[in-house]
């Protein structure tokens, strides 16, 4: 078969020069560099169909002799590596481009771009660097299980408050007003002395709220059960206390 030269793509970044060759389905690849020459040879499907193609090209300045290819159904990539961190103006040392080489505008930077990309990889890495400097919390599956049960238990009894008065409002009707205090009570005093740990939560850094709205809101609503409800008799029969705790329940369990 008779030697063809490829299509060939190029693109750069300080540090590396980009090479992608037309040619698919190649096989039997000879790639390396020798004298700061670029030495191609490889079988596959080109521009002239199923041949051998090669190409050679001398750089502009001096490259590590390591080569890095992968080939693929539809091209060969290749990956050579600048001795110096600089950017070039063109790719070969002649100054007149090779016919078969051209751009790679999938992967074309100019130098400004390039510098950009660079500071944003730099970056990247000092704050993965930066992230696992941090000591990470070795209790935080601990405090994170103990959250989910805690709410999980609020979730419950809300729950049983809530379908325990609609049950009843079926089938009692307007009579479930006025006995909701005694009925429902004890469960609404365990709900409301277990949610102290709000306030106790954001004390101790298990989760990020404030304390301050924790602790007025808490309070707040055990004022209204203890003091209100629970010292007030003449109120513990009224049906207020069937609207304030269902829709007490309906909130903390969307909550």
């Amino acid at each position: 078969m008779q030697a063809l030269t490829p299509h060939v793509y190029w693109a750069q970044r300080h540090g590396e020069i980009y090479l992608r060759v037309e040619i698919s389905d190649a096989q039997n690849l000879n790639i390396g560099v020798e004298e700061n020459i670029l030495h191609f040879r490889g079988q596959g499907y080109g521009a002239k169909g199923e041949n051998e193609y090669e190409f050679s090209l001398e750089f502009l300045k001096p490259v590590k002799p390591e080569v890095k290819h992968k080939s693929t159904q539809r091209q060969v990539n290749i990956t050579v590596k600048k001795q110096e961190h600089v950017w070039w103006n063109r790719l070969t040392k002649q100054e007149r481009k090779p016919l078969f080489l051209a751009p790679d505008f999938d992967r074309w930077l100019d130098e400004s771009d390039a510098e950009m990309e660079l500071r944003e990889k730099e970056e990247k890495i000092n704050k993965v660097s930066i992230e696992s400097r941090v000591r990470k919390d070795p209790y935080l599956g601990l405090k994170k299980g103990f959250l989910f049960m805690y709410n999980l238990v609020q979730f419950l009894g809300y729950s049983w408050i809530f379908v325990n008065m609609t049950v009843r409002l079926f089938i009692l009707r307007q009579d479930s007003f006025y006995d909701t205090f005694h009925t429902i009570a004890d469960v609404m005093y365990f709900c409301q002395m277990l949610a102290i740990m709000e306030v106790i939560n954001p004390a101790v850094g298990l989760v990020k709220t404030g304390v301050m709205p924790a602790f007025i809101q808490v309070m707040g609503r055990n004022f209204i059960l203890f003091v209100i409800f629970g010292s007030l008799e003449d109120m513990q029969n009224k049906p207020v206390v069937f609207f304030v705790f269902y829709l007490w329940s309906t909130i903390e369990i969307f909550r």
